[in-house]
């Protein structure tokens, strides 16, 4: 007589006509049975072994499993609310792309966003008091603080009338369960690279404002970027914390001292800068062109994802990057592989949600520059 014993994918049905199978169910280590004389023996003894709750949550799953693809929440032999919210916790957790896509059917996402909809959006400018311009971002639980310091150091000779950018994407090991202290994040220089290269492209600083003296002296802008809190979206999170953060720069008055050297003025060398005659007057801004700003999307199937969480980017691998500057116009457009093809038709609808989302970010910079200058 056969013995059936519920997994969470099929049934598992023990015959005599069985040599040997390895059955690993939830909460136990596998079993190796052995041939058919002794299989009813060491199935009674596997039974022995596993608790009662064990067998009922494997019994339950199962049974959650056959009934979603009507019904994502069911209540299983009169269980409590509580019982069916940890059910539903458990399909998420051993089924994920499968729980995603009945959300995807419904034209919604687990935390109750429309497929196009980002996450909201706050910013803080001068964040950090120590640095020459900083501004802390958030995109729903993405967290990114940047910080600028500006330094005076001799131009290349190719470029003699021009200062230099670089750019530091931080990920420590409080961002992400997945980032392990000691060891650098993958995704760190990856992100530090997109960076330098959509600031530089996009026209939004011209270097030649960081000139002082030609050929002499330039400021060397050190922009870095601490990832607080990784939960999708990075590259978009932190080029928006990067561009408040220049939004929010102040280059600091310098001066020639008495050897021919730019030296910064400060309350420490106060009287040095009256003797000398100040290279610039006052602690001036940057003027800032063609602002860009990022959308990265998931391609899963026949269906768009705006503005994904870790969780989304983790299951639905196909992710696609666009930046637009302040004009609309395409800066640049990255797409690290996934098995989803991007055929022309979803790189418009793409483009289309980015520049919906350039009007929300220009808004939202816009109100953080207001508020800083009336504090």
């Amino acid at each position: 007589m056969a013995v059936r014993f519920y997994r969470p994918v099929f049934a598992l049905q023990l015959t005599p006509a069985l040599n040997s199978f390895h059955t690993p169910i939830v909460g136990i280590k596998s079993l190796k049975l052995s041939p058919a004389s002794t299989v009813n023996t060491h199935f009674v003894h596997l039974l022995r072994r596993t608790n009662k709750q064990t067998y009922l949550f494997n019994l339950r799953l199962h049974r959650l499993i056959i009934s979603s693809d009507t019904k994502m929440v069911e209540t299983v032999n009169g269980a409590s609310d509580l019982s069916s919210e940890m059910e539903v916790d458990a399909f998420r957790r051993l089924f994920p792309l499968r729980f995603h896509e009945r959300h995807l059917l419904e034209s919604v996402r687990p935390d109750a966003r429309s497929l196009s909809k980002a996450r909201d959006t706050s910013l803080a400018l001068g964040a950090v008091a120590s640095a020459d311009g900083s501004a802390l971002a958030k995109i729903g639980s993405t967290t990114m603080l940047a910080a600028i310091k500006m330094e005076v150091m001799t131009p290349a000779n190719e470029t003699p009338d021009e200062g230099c950018i670089a750019i530091e994407f931080h990920m420590p090991a409080i961002c992400s369960p997945i980032v392990r202290p000691g060891r650098p994040a993958e995704a760190a220089p990856v992100v530090s690279k997109q960076l330098s290269d959509t600031i530089i492209s996009s026209g939004m600083i011209d270097l030649k404002e960081l000139s002082l003296v030609s050929g002499k002296a330039a400021w060397m802008a050190y922009l870095d970027i601490y990832c607080l809190d990784a939960d999708g979206a990075l590259f978009d999170a932190a080029l928006l914390a990067a561009v408040a953060a220049f939004s929010h720069l102040q280059i600091p008055v310098v001066s020639l001292n008495d050897e021919g050297r730019i030296v910064v003025c400060s309350k420490e060398n106060e009287g040095e800068k009256l003797k000398n005659k100040p290279v610039n007057e006052e602690k001036r801004k940057l003027k800032l062109r063609s602002i860009p700003f990022g959308l990265t999307c998931i391609i899963h199937k026949n269906f768009i994802l705006a503005d994904p969480t870790a969780e989304e980017e983790s299951i639905m691998e196909t992710l696609i990057t666009i930046v637009l500057d302040s004009s609309y116009q395409l800066v640049s457009l990255y797409k690290p592989g996934g098995p989803a093809l991007a055929f022309e038709s979803i790189i418009q609808d793409c483009i289309a949600l980015s520049r919906q989302r350039v009007k929300e970010l220009q808004t939202i910079l816009n109100e953080a520059i207001c508020d800083m200058e009336v504090d």
